[in-house]
């Protein structure tokens, strides 16, 4: 997974061409902490389908709320630089890392 800041974000995710799913977390979330590791694991399985980042919102706060991430974990789908789908803390809780895929899939058919 990439590891996303300021000096990135804009080359990695909003200029990239095609699908991807950035990780928004803190060292401090525990719900973040649980969840990294499965979205790591999507990553290495669907290599190849989409690009998987992470972004560390303690060091880029101003970045996260730019992109209007107002709850931890969040992921977000981007789709040729534009947001296309966001996962906010109550999905990931209701629907879980399936959902998470299934979305993949539906974006990459």
């Amino acid at each position: 997974m990439i590891e996303l800041n300021k000096e990135n974000f804009d080359a990695e995710v909003l200029q990239a061409e095609g699908i991807v799913l950035v990780d928004f977390w803190s060292p401090k979330c525990d719900p973040c902490l649980e969840l990294l590791p499965e979205v790591e694991k999507m990553a290495k399985a669907n290599a190849g389908r989409a690009k998987f980042c992470k972004l560390d919102t303690m060091g880029n706060k101003r970045l996260a709320i730019g992109q209007k991430v107002l709850g931890l974990p969040t992921l977000v789908f981007y789709k040729n630089g534009e947001k296309v789908h966001t996962f906010d803390p109550a999905a990931i809780d209701a629907g879980g890392i399936a959902a998470v895929q299934a979305k993949l899939d539906e974006l990459t058919a």
